[in-house]
């Protein structure tokens, strides 16, 4: 198959943006992420490179991958692939350690994050001077659509069970029995969108932690690449936790943050890697963030 070369027109800014994508058992989102990914920085401008980091991927991921590069090329396509899976954090230093952008975005590879709000995170940043831009769930026309069952409930478990627990620990369940009754009585008169107990939780995460963001979970953000870089170098969180982390401690650093509504939706192919460890590592992490920060 003959190599594709994109014929539009390139922004004479100097910018060039890296974007992250760390894959396990994505084979069949892939192609779509990519083919999307190219499309709006082909139709925007930007000078970009797409960099697959696949943590040997028993479905194929990488092949497909090496298929990809054939047809966008070694200079939009950048395979960084390692031999096993080794955790999402060591997953960002291995991609920015080849990045050749001075920006860097970070983003899921199985379709949760579209594309299209790209143009708008550089828009952001551009008007802002932002040091990071991170999508949010919890502002504006921001939302999350299409999940199951299961992945309501350990959302669930992990935000009304253990919210509760981390303030009994701390001494604090009266307080979080009031909080908790008078936030979520606001919320489901105020709020349309689903997932009401969650937005009250993240709530709850802004008051412990005071992140200086609205969602303190995503994983769709742009980071100035030296910013990234040293932020990675002080987090010590692993898995879920790790974006958690780096927005609070781009707070504790001085850093500025720049936020656009996005929409969140569940991934189109492949099952969820969300699961009972995450929740177990969620906690251990608010509680080492709540004691630290």
């Amino acid at each position: 198959m003959a190599s594709r070369r994109s014929d539009t027109k390139r922004r004479g800014d100097g910018d060039k943006y890296s974007v992250l994508l760390p894959t396990y058992n994505e084979r069949e989102n892939l192609p779509l992420i990519v083919w999307l990914l190219v499309k709006y920085f082909g139709e925007s401008g930007y000078d970009y490179e797409i960099i697959v980091i696949d943590d040997g991927s028993p479905d194929g991921t990488l092949q497909v991958a090496e298929q990809l590069q054939k047809i966008y090329g070694e200079d939009k396509i950048v395979l960084r692939p390692r031999a096993q899976k080794l955790g999402l954090g060591t997953a960002y230093i291995h991609g920015i350690k080849h990045a050749k952008g001075n920006f860097i975005i970070i983003m899921d590879a199985d379709l949760s994050h579209h594309p299209k709000f790209i143009p708008e995170f550089i828009k952001k940043q551009k008007e802002g001077g932002y040091d990071l831009v991170s999508g949010t769930r919890y502002k504006g026309d921001g939302g999350v659509y299409g999940w199951d069952l299961r992945r309501k409930l350990i959302r669930y478990l992990r935000e009304d069970v253990y919210f509760p627990l981390l303030f009994s620990l701390c001494g604090l369940s009266s307080l979080w029995n009031s909080v908790n009754d008078t936030l979520l009585h606001i919320i489901s008169d105020s709020l349309t969108l689903p997932f009401s107990h969650s937005r009250g939780a993240n709530f709850i995460t802004q008051v412990l932690l005071r992140p200086g963001a609205s969602d303190l979970t995503g994983s769709f953000r742009l980071y100035k690449k030296e910013v990234l870089e040293r932020l990675v170098e002080k987090c010590v969180s692993k898995g879920y936790v790790f974006q958690m982390e780096m927005i609070v401690r781009a707070r504790q650093l001085g850093y500025t943050i720049g936020e656009v509504p996005i929409s969140f939706v569940d991934r189109v192919y492949g099952e969820s890697k969300l699961g009972g460890n995450e929740i177990v590592s969620f906690l251990k992490g608010l509680l080492t963030l709540f004691a630290t920060t």
